[in-house]
């Protein structure tokens, strides 16, 4: 793959395919539709070429050299600003073991919510652009490796979503659309201050001897880049790394949603259409536990250190309390938004722990989650689209009259509840397995289980009042399953049963780059805080 620009395509293809959408006349509407599926569709043979060639024995986190298919060049230069010197930006690509499996997730997620967009019929031109848009920025965030291009896919991805949700949502869908704008974009607002001041903190020497401030995030976690003076420096005495380590977590705990920053998950999901809570629970929530692991860990290792009990603590309230408000819905699409909330605490949970076990968990549950909450929020859309309510007392008997329909909803339910031989059970095992096996997150971790048993109480309680009884008249002309809604719900279900029987396939992906985020961590607090110098 060398010379190869996959990242860029990976990144770029949805642009070029919003660049044709918009060209198209508004009346062609099956062409706009396959325009974005074989866009989509060419991500997914991209990622599927960068799995195969990803070398499993490769691992980086703070060395350009042991990250793949890297892509550098000069993208912003500006010279002579008096005491600022030489502005530099760079176009700066690259994946590991973090990075991967997020972008098979994204590229999946995108194919499928496209598959579920053939439905929409307002506006389909804008739809599918926007669609597209969101589609590049979500993709740009898992392969960015300079800070400054990372905050600008995070916030690309902030205008389409805040349309999708405001212009083809439900009811509600101003609230909740503007409700999603403001808590992002204020979890933004820390992110560029953080961003900012480790940029004026850190200097990179390029080959002619000069020295410059970076926004390259790899020199940016090694302490020997830093200046003594920097804002951010840990060695400068007056710093205010811990200010930048709350602001710039919290910017990413808005995103994931952690408790009490969730208020806005439960809205947007309600209101937006079926593909787009699809993208949001399956792609977009993970961009915040994601860039924990990639810019806070890595960067504030000491502060990581000091607060890893406080994280697992946030992780098992938002396990037990999403679950108590899931039990508590009487919408579907509701519940799974709640449960949503429940198992990303899950990969607070498993990041807390700092151990490989339990953030390979993390990172695996991350992959889990996207692909089993898609299903689940697809599963929603198929029903509300024959019958055009949620509520999970107006159903009753549904097996009898949709059995197939009923089988994927088992999957997708008993995946979440997490029954062995499905991937939700390895990796909250090994979330477990990891955040148990370490002294300062064991008593979090063993309240946690209490998740399992919650989930397991309201999944298995809207399963019994949908699917079992007896059938209401007025849905004895229900139909099950269309050929697109199998082309949507095939793949997910194979994915969830196949890396419950083999995770490896994607463990092996991560375990090196994990192994090592979790050496760096370990070795580096003392080179982070004054007291080792």
């Amino acid at each position: 793959m060398n010379g190869f620009p996959i990242l860029t395509l990976l990144t770029f293809i949805p642009v070029l395919g919003m660049v044709l959408v918009l060209l198209m006349p508004k009346d062609k509407e099956r062409e706009i539709k396959i325009t974005t599926l074989i866009a989509t569709g060419i991500q997914v043979v991209l990622s599927a070429v960068l799995l195969m060639s990803y070398d499993y024995n490769a691992g980086g986190i703070f060395e350009e050299s042991s990250f793949q298919f890297i892509e550098k060049f000069r993208w912003i230069e500006i010279t002579g600003l008096s005491w600022l010197g030489t502005v530099k930006i760079d176009y700066f690509l690259g994946v590991d073991g973090l990075s991967t499996p997020m972008v098979l997730l994204t590229s999946i997620v995108a194919f499928i919510a496209t598959l579920s967009s053939w439905n929409i019929s307002k506006s389909l031109k804008g739809y599918f652009a926007l669609f597209l848009l969101l589609d590049t920025g979500m993709m740009g965030v898992f392969v960015s490796l300079d800070f400054f291009l990372f905050y600008v896919f995070w916030e690309l991805m902030l205008l389409p979503m805040y349309f999708l949700i405001g212009i083809w949502g439900g009811t509600r869908k101003e609230y909740a659309a503007i409700k999603f704008f403001i808590y992002t974009l204020f979890g933004s607002v820390f992110m560029l201050l953080v961003m900012i001041g480790l940029y004026f903190s850190t200097q990179e020497t390029l080959a002619d001897g000069s020295a410059v401030f970076t926004f390259n995030m790899l020199s940016m976690m090694d302490p020997a880049n830093y200046t003594a003076d920097g804002i951010l420096s840990p060695f400068n005495p007056g710093n205010l790394r811990f200010i930048a380590y709350i602001a710039l977590f919290v910017g990413f705990a808005i995103k994931i949603p952690m408790f009490p920053f969730h208020t806005w998950l439960p809205d947007a999901h309600v209101e937006a259409p079926t593909p787009i809570s699809v993208i949001l629970a399956g792609v977009l929530l993970k961009m915040g536990t994601y860039g924990i692991l990639r810019i806070s860990y890595p960067m504030f290792p000491e502060i990581t250190k000091d607060l890893m009990w406080y994280i697992a603590l946030f992780g098992m309230i938002n396990i037990i309390y999403g679950a108590l408000c899931a039990m508590a819905q009487k919408d579907f699409k509701k519940l799974i938004a709640y449960s949503s909330i429940s198992h990303m605490g899950y990969v607070l949970l498993g990041m807390a722990s700092l151990s490989t076990t339990g953030i390979n968990g993390a990172i695996f549950q991350m992959f889990n989650h996207g692909t089993i909450t898609s299903m689940l929020f697809l599963i929603v859309g198929v029903i509300y689209d024959r019958t055009h309510t949620r509520g999970l007392d107006d159903f009753g008997g549904l097996a009898n009259q949709m059995p197939v329909y009923t089988g994927f909803v088992t999957v997708a339910f008993f995946a979440a509840i997490g029954l062995p031989g499905m991937s939700g059970w390895v990796s909250e095992a090994l979330v477990f397995v990891g955040s148990i096996g370490e002294e300062i997150t064991r008593i979090l971790a063993m309240i946690s289980t209490l998740g399992i048993l919650l989930g397991a109480g309201y999944m298995l309680w809207a399963l019994q009042r949908i699917f079992l009884g007896n059938l209401k008249e007025k849905w004895s002309d229900l139909t099950d399953l269309d050929g697109r809604e199998y082309a949507m719900l095939v793949p997910l279900a194979v994915i969830i049963i196949f890396l419950g029987i083999y995770p490896s396939f994607m463990l092996d992906i991560m375990n090196t780059s994990v192994n090592t985020l979790v050496e760096f961590v370990s070795v580096n607090v003392s080179k982070f805080t004054l007291s080792g110098l």
